[in-house]
């Protein structure tokens, strides 16, 4: 039975027919880098933040919620209220860094944030990428740390959003749809036994192996029975056309909606000033507006994943006791 804290924070975060249409920014490196190389001079913090809200602004009044990092994205999209008090809040632990193979990586969390400050900045949940593959010699170092994340969680009573992503074992190696679809469902299995609350997965078929939408359904389908929590789409750098296909077939498999960045807003770092405010307001806007009218025909709310608190009039009285 999920807590009355964490319905209302998943309440907050989707909408109101229970589904999630999430932005997520919460990039940070990566997307600095990117940005810099084609920026006419280097973006200081201030620059970050700016790019970082003017993709907000542009995307919130068509998302759910928004996952976004607390040092360029939450702090300044709250206090300007550019993130409204109406729209949910998630933000990560975790510093992503994409220099490193999965299969050799570690966790690295953000110096000074934890699952206890998200609760007590107003954030509606936490989420955390964590590289997985359930044959490698730190999947069990990693199931550890889950369920490390998972108490925090219990204890804070705020949703935890977990992102395994497969890969594959050889540093070098990728994985063959077969595998990929084993290891997504074992996923899916296990993180959902640990007791996260909801799932945050990539597509289970990699499209540039297969273009095969049946494949793609019967894959997330199997993704979809395995898991025993509800799950979200998440875009994994693929194109908006390309996620735009996969978002219809995992949401008509029983996803509850999307967590999507770089699909949407990928192209905004290459512009600049006009152009840049044109494509967000104008093109990525459409394509949030798209993906919630998916969302609101074929996702499964939430709320069906779930068994919802208790709500006598003695409810709060065993309430965290």
């Amino acid at each position: 039975m999920i807590t009355m804290g964490k319905y209302r924070h998943l309440s907050r975060a989707a909408t109101t027919n229970g589904h999630f249409v999430i932005t997520a920014i919460d990039h940070r490196s990566i997307l600095l880098d990117s940005l810099n190389q084609y920026a006419p001079v280097p973006l200081d913090d201030t620059a970050f933040t700016d790019f970082k809200q003017l993709v907000l602004s542009a995307l919130v009044p068509h998302s759910s919620a928004v996952l976004a990092d607390p040092a360029y994205g939450i702090g300044r999209g709250i206090t300007s209220g550019v993130i409204s008090g109406r729209t949910g809040v998630l933000a990560p632990l975790e510093e992503t860094s994409y220099e490193i193979h999965p299969s050799l990586s570690r966790i690295n969390f953000i110096p000074g944030w934890s699952v206890k400050k998200i609760k007590l900045a107003g954030g509606d949940g936490v989420k955390l990428l964590l590289p997985y593959h359930p044959d490698a010699p730190n999947a069990a170092e990693k199931r550890s740390l889950v369920q490390q994340v998972v108490a925090d969680c219990e204890r804070y009573d705020i949703p935890f959003f977990l992102e395994p992503i497969p890969h594959a074992l050889a540093p070098k190696g990728t994985l063959a749809n077969a595998e990929l679809l084993q290891v997504s469902v074992d996923n899916a299995q296990t993180f959902s036994a640990i007791g996260v609350d909801v799932l945050k997965l990539p597509f289970p078929v990699d499209a540039k192996q297969s273009q095969d939408e049946a494949e793609w359904l019967r894959a997330c389908q199997a993704v979809d029975a395995a898991s025993s929590v509800p799950w979200a789409l998440l875009s994994a750098g693929v194109n908006y056309e390309t996620f735009l296909r996969q978002s219809r077939i995992a949401c008509q498999a029983g996803a509850s909606g999307v967590i999507v960045g770089r699909a949407v807003w990928a192209e905004a770092v290459q512009l600049q000033g006009d152009a840049l405010a044109a494509f967000l307001t104008g093109v990525a806007a459409e394509r949030m507006r798209e993906l919630g009218a998916v969302c609101a025909a074929a996702a499964t709310p939430w709320q069906e994943r779930v068994t919802p608190p208790g709500d006598d009039v003695a409810w709060y009285t065993r309430y965290q006791s």
